[in-house]
């Protein structure tokens, strides 16, 4: 499988597209906005640019690389080669299920659809498939050119053929697959969001401030990242929806998110996206040492 469809150019899909790209795989980078296509590219280049200025690739790579990557607006245009899809849109149930309506629509059985999701059920999403067997989860970690770990989620149908296709695929560009079920939140956030949550909590009951929290979490735990930054740097709708997931499928009372937490993203405060979140983002710079600490 040489020629791969990502679907969804923000955050996710541009560094699951970069990465494939970089592995010298044929990239076909969807998505329905223009803008956000354009926006897409324009951050696979700088971050090519950030890993040429420390040495990491060269120049000739960077040109290899974006040469790999063709951007297309249209979703039957820029599927109708692949021989492997990756869906990376927004964390919602009804946008993805009318996504894998339409890939399966346009896609032959043998294609393998994988989706980036981070909570949300595989079994649910393969169940609008023809081919359940073919559907699987690819969960990359944020940002995807840098970071090892991929989560591979098999639903209840996909195949053992599928899942062994995909934890080869992802060595294959030198990442370290984990195989885990399908239950909510999978393994990662299943872990991750109660301490963010709890970190929210105790910000929201004044036992301590910003600073103090992630200073405790990263110098007392040896964490590279606070869990309020790290939390501004996935975006909080995101926590949010996924902490909504995996309330709604435990009905467990420790994932109800924090009040603060709902307000928060009430009000539009969603962290490094929105350049405010628990920290100002406001000058470009502050979000830009967020953005690049990995690369």
């Amino acid at each position: 499988m040489n020629r791969i469809a990502v679907i969804g150019a923000g955050t996710m899909g541009n560094g699951i597209s970069h990465t494939f790209a970089q592995k010298g795989y044929k990239v076909a980078l969807i998505d329905n906005s223009k803008e956000n296509l354009d926006k897409g590219m324009s951050t696979i280049v700088k971050n090519l640019d950030r890993m040429i200025a420390k040495e990491k690739i060269t120049l000739e790579e960077k040109s290899a690389t974006l040469g790999n990557i063709k951007p297309f607006t249209s979703l039957s245009e820029g599927i109708k080669n692949a021989e492997f899809v990756i869906e990376a849109a927004t964390e919602n149930l009804e946008s993805k299920l009318n996504i894998f309506k339409e890939i399966d629509r346009l896609t032959s059985d043998d294609v393998i659809i994988a989706t980036n999701t981070s909570s949300i059920s595989i079994t649910k999403i393969a169940s609008v498939t023809s081919k359940p067997e073919k559907v699987i989860g690819m969960h990359f970690m944020n940002p995807v050119p840098i970071m090892k770990l991929v989560e591979i989620i098999k639903g209840y149908s996909t195949s053992d053929e599928t899942t062994e296709l995909v934890m080869e695929m992802s060595k294959k560009l030198g990442k370290v697959p984990t195989e885990v079920n399908d239950y909510p939140g999978f393994i990662a956030n299943r872990i991750l969001m109660p301490m963010i949550n709890e970190a929210i909590y105790s910000l929201y009951e004044s036992v301590a401030g910003v600073e103090e929290i992630d200073t405790v979490m990263k110098l007392g735990m040896a964490h590279p990242m606070g869990p309020l930054q790290l939390a501004d740097f996935i975006g909080l709708d995101v926590c949010l929806s996924i902490l909504n997931v995996m309330y709604d499928g435990f009905k467990n009372p420790k994932y109800a998110a924090c009040p603060l937490l709902v307000n928060m993203v009430t009000a539009g405060k969603l962290g490094v996206k929105s350049k405010e979140g628990f920290y100002d983002y406001s000058e470009n710079r502050k979000a830009e040492i967020v953005s690049a600490q990995f690369l």
